[in-house]
């Protein structure tokens, strides 16, 4: 499969939305908006949860949510319209470091798929040591099998070892 074509049928992408600069409620608003126009139908969103920043320090917590997309996009071209959306959004990537942002989108899981290229790791290669990918995860998709670990979501939120708080703030 060419990662950057348009596909015959219908995949679901599990995207993760964050963000902790400016208005983090505008920008999430604003990236689901954008992401059903460029990359596919909504099926299902998280409840917004609220975390403190993971692997750095910074003033203002996070907004995460996770967003269920039906697409005909292959990977590759939905990692691109990320970036695009990002960028949209007022994004600044700072090389490989994490950092405050205004939105932050990854790629959780395409279907049940394992990508493993330079541009693109699928499953998000850390989803399962970051509560706050999980919780929303575990809210709407609690069976989703992970295909690396071939653990449910709920399981894995259960055996994740951060311990950092995670609390819903906009069911």
């Amino acid at each position: 499969m060419h990662f950057n074509e348009l596909i015959s049928i219908m995949k679901k992408v599990i995207l993760l939305c964050g963000g902790n600069k400016g208005n983090r409620a505008y920008y999430m608003d604003s990236a689901r908006r954008m992401i059903e126009q460029a990359i596919g139908k909504i099926l299902q969103v998280s409840a917004i949860y609220e975390s403190a920043p993971w692997g750095f320090q910074a003033e203002q917590n996070f907004y995460n949510q996770v967003v269920v997309v039906e697409t005909r996009l292959a990977p590759m071209a939905i990692l691109k319209k990320i970036w695009e959306i990002e960028k949209k959004l007022g994004r600044i990537r700072v090389g490989n470091q994490y950092s405050s942002r205004t939105i932050d989108i990854d790629i959780l899981f395409y279907e049940q798929e394992i990508i493993d290229t330079p541009d693109l790791v699928v499953p998000h290669p850390q989803l399962h040591q970051r509560r706050f990918t999980l919780t929303p995860l575990a809210e709407i998709l609690p069976d989703w099998i992970h295909p690396k670990f071939n653990q449910s979501i709920s399981v894995l939120l259960k055996q994740c070892t951060d311990s950092s708080s995670v609390k819903v703030i906009k069911p």
